[in-house]
C-alpha cells in the first residue's frame, strides 16, 4: 500500500463514500487524526499493521459520520441529562475492570458494553425511527459476538490478561476514539509523534464529544446511572468534574512493580504488525504511566475530596463486597440487601484469576525494580501503596 493512500483527504473521502454521508462535524478532530497517520506511517509497521490501522481509522470516521447524522436528525439528544455518573479510573492493571464488573451487578448501574462502545452510533433505521433494534437483533452486536468467540479460540492466552466479549462491560475510552484524541488501548499515546502531541492537548473538546455520545446512547437504551471506566480518565479528571458536577470518581491503586510490567505485556499484544524491542518498550511504558499519574495529581488540587475515593488493589482483592460498600457509603448511595447479595454472588462466582494467570518478567522489558520504585516514589508515598 502506498503512503499516498494513507493521507487525511483520502481517508475522509473513503469514509464518506462508505457511509454515504459528508458531515464530520467540527474540524477539531483533524489534528489528532493527522498525528495518528504520521505515527502509523513512521514507526516501522509492516504491511499488515498499516492495513489494520488504516482500516480502523476509516471505520472510526464512518461511525463519526453516523453520530453527526443522528445529532442532526434528533437535536434533542444533546439535551438528555446524565445524572450522577460513577467513573472508575487508575493506573492500568490496578483492578478497575474487576471492580467495574462487580459494580455492574447493581440493577441501577448502566455500564457501557463493549459492542456499544465500538458502535455507539444508531443504525440508519434507528436514526429515522423506522425500526428500533434490540441488542440481540443488532447486526453489529451479532458480528462482534461471533468475532470474540473465534478470537478466544485462536488466542486463549489473552483472556488471562483481559477477558473480553461483546457483552462485557468495557472501557468507555472507545467513545473517545471518534475524537482521535486518545485512541483505543492507549498504545498510540506512547508512540511518536502522537504521544507528545496528545500530552500537551486541552482534553475538554474531546470530552464534550464523549459526553454527547453518552447522551446518544442513553437516548437509544436508557439507564439509571452510568458506570464508566477507563485508566485514560486520569488525564482529564478536571474535564469530568466540569461536565458532570455530580459525578463520583473511584481511583484504584496498586504496587507499580506489578502494574507497569503487566501493562507493558498487555500493550505488546496490541502492537500487531510492528517489530520492536521489549527492552526499549518497558521504559517508555513506565514513563508514560508516571506522567499520567502526575497529571492526575495536578488536577486533583482543584477537585473537592468528596468527589473522589481512593482504593487499594489489595483491599479490593481481600474483600470485594466490602470495597463496594465503602464506595456506596462515601458517595451516599443506598445499598439494599438485594444489591449486596448480587455483589456477593458475583464475587463468589468470579474469583480473581478465573481466566488464568498472566505471567510476565520485569527484566524482559528492560526494567529493574529500583527504576520503577524511584520513578513512582511520589505515587507510593502519596497513596501509601502496599508493596507486598
Amino acid at each position: 500500500m502506498s503512503e499516498a493512500a494513507f493521507d487525511l483527504p483520502t481517508l475522509l473521502a473513503e469514509a464518506s463514500a462508505g457511509a454515504g454521508l459528508e458531515d464530520f462535524g467540527l474540524d477539531d478532530f483533524k489534528p489528532g487524526l493527522q498525528k495518528l497517520i504520521e505515527t502509523y506511517t513512521t514507526n516501522g509497521f509492516d504491511e499488515r499493521g498499516v492495513k489494520r490501522n488504516r482500516k480502523r481509522l476509516v471505520k472510526l470516521l464512518q461511525v463519526r459520520l453516523r453520530i453527526e447524522a443522528a445529532w442532526k436528525q434528533h437535536p434533542e439528544i444533546r439535551n438528555v441529562e446524565i445524572k450522577a455518573p460513577m467513573l472508575l479510573t487508575g493506573l492500568p492493571r490496578t483492578g478497575t475492570s474487576a471492580l467495574l464488573n462487580l459494580l455492574s451487578q447493581d440493577p441501577a448501574a448502566r455500564p457501557l458494553k463493549l459492542w456499544e462502545g465500538m458502535s455507539p452510533d444508531p443504525l440508519p433505521a434507528d436514526i429515522f425511527k423506522e425500526k428500533v433494534y434490540s441488542e440481540a437483533e443488532d447486526p453489529r452486536y451479532v458480528q462482534l459476538k461471533t468475532f470474540y468467540e473465534e478470537a478466544h479460540k485462536k488466542n486463549p492466552g489473552f483472556d488471562k490478561i483481559h477477558f473480553t466479549s461483546a457483552d462485557t462491560p468495557e472501557e468507555c475510552i472507545h467513545l473517545l476514539n471518534h475524537t482521535f484524541q486518545d485512541v483505543q488501548f492507549g498504545v498510540e499515546t506512547m508512540m511518536e509523534p502522537y504521544g507528545s502531541w496528545f500530552q500537551t492537548q486541552d482534553h475538554m473538546p474531546s470530552y464534550r464529544y464523549y459526553a454527547d455520545i453518552l447522551r446518544m446512547l442513553q437516548w437509544q437504551r436508557p439507564g439509571e446511572r452510568w458506570l464508566l471506566k477507563t485508566p485514560g480518565h486520569l488525564w482529564a479528571l478536571d474535564c469530568l468534574v466540569k461536565l458532570f458536577p455530580d459525578c463520583s470518581i473511584i481511583i484504584t491503586h496498586r504496587n507499580p512493580l506489578e502494574c507497569v510490567t503487566s501493562y507493558a505485556s498487555m500493550m505488546e499484544s496490541m502492537l500487531i504488525g510492528r517489530d520492536f524491542d521489549r527492552k526499549d518498550f518497558g521504559p517508555v511504558v513506565m514513563e508514560y504511566l508516571a506522567r499520567k499519574m502526575e497529571s492526575s495529581l495536578r488536577q486533583r488540587e482543584n477537585i473537592s475530596p468528596d468527589r473522589i475515593i481512593d482504593l487499594q488493589f489489595n483491599d479490593f482483592i481481600a474483600d470485594g463486597v466490602g470495597t463496594a460498600r465503602r464506595i456506596y457509603q462515601h458517595f451516599n448511595i443506598a445499598m439494599t440487601a438485594d444489591v449486596e447479595s448480587r455483589f456477593q454472588r458475583y464475587a463468589d462466582e468470579h474469583p480473581m484469576g478465573k481466566h488464568g494467570k498472566h505471567d510476565y518478567k520485569l527484566e524482559e522489558y528492560g526494567l529493574t525494580e529500583q527504576q520503577i520504585l524511584d520513578r513512582f516514589a511520589f505515587y507510593i508515598e502519596r497513596f501509601k501503596v502496599p508493596m507486598a
